[in-house]
């Protein structure tokens, strides 16, 4: 489902013109103005949605970043598909954001890749870059790193993923069990982005001694 196409306006449409459609179709669809409309609450539902999205700046930027590049995809596609893309596209959200923050603070990245060095050749005896003792010190450290604010952004992000995976029949409305599970399992892609991202930073600066 386009947020857009549902409320009648293009991508480009500005906050007040988007409001201003909601309005318009909510005054025509509404159920108590179609008696006999049949699917009147169906379509009242879908605008109403709609308009949760993209009707909030922050939503809408969130809906837009992970909708598409230049178009969305109009066919039907199976939903395993769906759900494993909007976890790479959160992955990869996550992975960037410590990756940039590490890449400002080379001085805890050469203290982090010390503290992995002793642990790796008590573990095996010499130095490399050993991926489990890596990814256990990124998972260990994010904490350090991530702000009340960067938890928020990834919160709104995630929400907007999961309505968007809702509005796909990825999961039903009404299945609390699924809902939940889709929302973890999203979350968890983007922490584990995040955990790559600082990865991906200390193996840049990694040498072998």
């Amino acid at each position: 489902m386009n947020y857009y196409e549902v409320l009648g306006v293009s991508r480009e449409a500005s906050d007040e013109d988007i409001k201003k459609a909601y309005r318009k179709l909510v005054f025509e669809h509404h159920p108590d103005r179609n008696p006999h409309k049949k699917d009147a609450d169906e379509r009242i539902r879908e605008i109403n949605v709609a308009y949760e999205i993209v009707g909030d700046p922050d939503k809408r930027k969130s809906y837009d970043r992970l909708s598409w590049g230049d178009e969305p995809r109009a066919e039907k596609i199976d939903p395993g598909v769906v759900v494993d893309e909007m976890e790479r596209k959160l992955f990869d959200e996550g992975r960037k954001e410590l990756f940039a923050i590490l890449m400002k603070d080379v001085k805890r990245v050469k203290a982090e890749l010390n503290i992995i060095r002793e642990q790796v050749v008590a573990e095996q005896g010499y130095d490399s870059f050993l991926e489990h003792v890596v990814a256990a010190r990124a998972s260990a450290i994010m904490g350090d790193f991530v702000t009340e604010e960067m938890d928020g952004r990834k919160q709104r992000l995630v929400e907007v993923a999961v309505e968007m995976m809702l509005s796909q029949g990825v999961t039903k409305r009404g299945d609390e069990g699924g809902i939940r599970a889709l929302r973890n399992r999203l979350d968890t892609a983007f922490r584990n982005g995040r955990a790559h991202g600082i990865a991906s930073a200390l193996e840049l600066f990694y040498e072998r001694r």
